[in-house]
């Protein structure tokens, strides 16, 4: 078995068992399957040293407390402004999209790009 193999046939079996846990610790369905998706992409940086370890499991615990951690520590808030008055609709055509509401540009992002593609990850 090769070992994008063994990643693979662990992560399936223990997704159920992650994402549980994630759950526990954060108490939102949406959140947890984040933390679990963070958690599994490093897994898989660490795979070759995973694999050795005496309890995967427990390694595997251990990384997942800690992107929950981490994500705690940053704050959501510190990335995200709220406004007490809801901005007005752009011409009255329904519902505004964020570039229609800030002149084309993402309010988190420098280079006006979506909120997946962007610079989030820097401090504005």
């Amino acid at each position: 078995m090769s070992t994008y193999e063994e990643y693979t046939s662990y992560v399936r079996g223990r997704l159920l068992w992650l994402r549980r846990i994630a759950y526990a610790l954060c108490q939102d369905w949406h959140r947890a399957d984040d933390l679990v998706q963070a958690s599994i992409t490093r897994l898989y940086v660490k795979w070759r040293h995973a694999r050795q370890a005496d309890d995967l499991d427990a390694y595997v615990q251990v990384i997942l407390v800690r992107v929950f951690l981490k994500e705690q520590r940053g704050g959501w808030f510190a990335r995200t402004r709220l406004s007490a008055v809801p901005p007005e609709a752009a011409g009255g055509r329904g519902t505004p999209t964020w570039p229609s509401i800030c002149g084309g540009r993402w309010p988190w992002c420098r280079h006006g790009s979506g909120p997946r593609w962007c610079c989030a990850s820097t401090a504005i």
